[in-house]
């Protein structure tokens, strides 16, 4: 019993010093770096409202975290281990982490995020290839909540001119110390409630096809070949 008790003591502080110590990295790392934003004045108002969903590859979640880590927004996140660091992380920078994925425990992650952001005007995140891909290719889920809360869709990505590229299924980027990084709006995407499953689907095209358009801008932008 002791020895349970303990190896849940050390499994706590684990994971409570992986969420404070990523906060700490991500905000010494992105208060060195100069952020400009482009295509901001066409999601403006609908990002001023409150109510909306944020949309995002799973390799370009960083730069966001640190720009709306003042959100307070609820966020669906896998419950892989990639998924826990993600989750403690934004944890920590004051955000609300629903637990679930496409492949484990989706259904009753994202009623409980409808529930949610249906009961208070409050922004959703998703990521809609995560956890495990395929790399940007858009899952149904976010057009799911989209269709349910009545809330448009705000496809979001960055690049930075200096990166570090990771070899995982999503080639996480992570920008160097001192470079400059460009956060890329897309075109809100706004979801009918009375929609179809063959609608549905339609709009999963035109969603990915918008992330996978700002992504290729962002990182055309430095240079970059997203598929490296």
């Amino acid at each position: 019993m002791k020895s349970i008790r303990k190896k849940n003591i050390i499994y706590d502080i684990k994971w409570r010093l992986v969420g404070i110590l990523g906060k700490l990295f991500v905000d010494i790392l992105f208060s060195t770096t100069k952020i400009e934003r482009t295509g901001y004045e066409k999601a403006k108002k609908v990002i001023s409202s409150k109510g909306l969903i944020f949309a995002l590859w799973h390799s370009r979640i960083l730069l966001f975290s640190y720009i709306y880590k003042w959100l307070n927004a609820v966020i669906l996140v896998s419950r892989s281990e990639d998924g826990e660091i993600i989750a403690r992380i934004l944890q920590h920078q004051g955000q609300e982490t629903i637990r679930g994925s496409t492949s484990k425990g989706g259904l009753r992650a994202l009623a409980s995020m409808i529930k949610k952001l249906k009961k208070g005007k409050r922004v959703g995140v998703v990521i809609p290839d995560g956890p495990r891909g395929p790399r940007f290719k858009a899952q149904p889920g976010v057009i799911t909540l989209a269709k349910k809360t009545g809330y448009p869709i705000v496809p979001v990505s960055y690049s930075a001119k200096k990166i570090k590229v990771f070899s995982s299924w999503d080639r996480f980027i992570i920008p160097f110390p001192f470079t400059k990084c460009r956060l890329v709006y897309g075109d809100p995407l706004y979801v009918p409630e009375n929609i179809d499953k063959n609608d549905e689907k339609q709009y999963v095209i035109r969603l990915e096809e918008e992330l996978c358009r700002i992504t290729f801008d962002a990182d055309r932008y430095f240079r970059h070949n997203t598929d490296t």
